[in-house]
This record gives structure tokens, C-alpha cells and sequence, in this order.
């Protein structure tokens, strides 16, 4: 190639503009699609009886009002619904205050948090069947709300929790409340 066309194609190139980096997405629509997120904010598990206390974080853009509980769905490995009585407060489970308080209206603003909580026993007495084991659950702010699946892992190593509900089949709901 002659010297003179290398230095024109060098100087035109040299002149091209770089093409416009690509939009970066919105973190908040990305990181957060539906607008909460939740978490495991604490577990508890002595002499059968287990209280798994669950934190929903709101990453959207306006406030949420919260009255009363959220709607739970025990589902298993494949994601299909497990027969499981899910019942308002300690329900007869066992006796725990904070299960059985009144619930009140608690408004979640942005980047704010409300807890609520699973309580139930790990009994298995009827060995004709299996023991109901739930690995994912289906939450809704409330009752007929949009679902969304939730996956429990224990805080800080990522470790999978189940729900070992045994042959009991019941499950009580602690009522939504601000996160501490």
C-alpha cells in the first residue's frame, strides 16, 4: 500500500468519532423488578417449634401501606403449592407474643423495611405419609395481591432454608409490622 493512503486511512480514522456507549439500565428497575424485595431477617429453631422472620424491603418509588398480613404459599422443589394450613397469628402453634399482637397500618416508604413471620413445628408423628418440606414460598403484600416466589437462605453464607413442617401441616403468620 503506498505511504500516501495509509496516512489518509490513518488520518480518517483517526477523526471517526467512537461510537455512543450503549444506555446503562436503571438499577432500580433491574435490581428490582416488582418493587420489594425480600429477605431472612432472623431464624429461630429449638425443640421442634421454628420462627423464620422475614423482611420486605421497599425498593420502588412509592410508599406501601401494609394492614394486617401477608398472603404465604408454601410450595415445594418444583414449585407446586403444598397442602399447608396457614393460619393469622400463633394458631395454636404455640404460645409467641409477637404473633398474636393486633395488627396495625404500617406505611413502608421508599427504602424502608416491615417484617412479618412464619411460626410452626417440626413434628412427625404420621409415618403414612411424608413429611411436608416446602422450599419456596409465595408471598403477596396482602390477601389477592400480586405473588411473588421467595426462596429463604440463611443470612450471611447464602445456605437454603426449608420449611419442615413434618406431618403437621400448619403454619402461623405473624402480622406485618416495622422493621426495627
Amino acid at each position: 500500500m503506498p505511504r500516501f493512503l495509509f496516512l489518509l486511512l490513518f488520518a480518517v480514522s483517526a477523526c471517526t468519532a467512537a461510537p455512543p456507549a450503549p444506555p446503562t439500565p436503571s438499577p432500580s428497575a433491574d435490581a428490582c423488578p416488582t418493587g420489594v424485595e425480600y429477605a431472612v431477617a432472623g431464624e429461630d429453631a429449638a425443640s421442634g417449634l421454628r420462627v423464620l422472620t422475614l423482611e420486605l424491603t421497599n425498593c420502588g418509588t412509592e410508599a406501601l401501606e401494609l394492614e394486617g398480613y401477608p398472603s404465604v404459599t408454601v410450595l415445594d422443589a418444583d414449585h407446586a403449592p403444598l397442602p399447608v394450613a396457614v393460619g393469622r397469628g400463633s394458631s395454636g402453634i404455640s404460645a409467641v407474643e409477637a404473633f398474636d399482637t393486633a395488627p396495625l397500618p404500617v406505611t413502608v416508604r421508599p427504602g424502608e423495611s416491615a417484617v412479618t413471620g412464619l411460626l410452626w413445628r417440626n413434628t412427625y408423628t404420621d409415618t403414612s405419609t411424608p413429611p411436608v418440606v416446602g422450599e419456596h414460598l409465595e408471598l403477596a403484600l396482602t390477601t389477592g395481591g400480586p405473588p411473588q416466589v421467595f426462596t429463604p437462605t440463611r443470612e450471611g453464607d447464602g445456605t437454603a432454608l426449608t420449611i419442615d413442617l413434618g406431618s403437621t401441616g400448619e403454619l402461623g403468620l405473624r402480622p406485618w409490622t416495622a422493621a426495627p
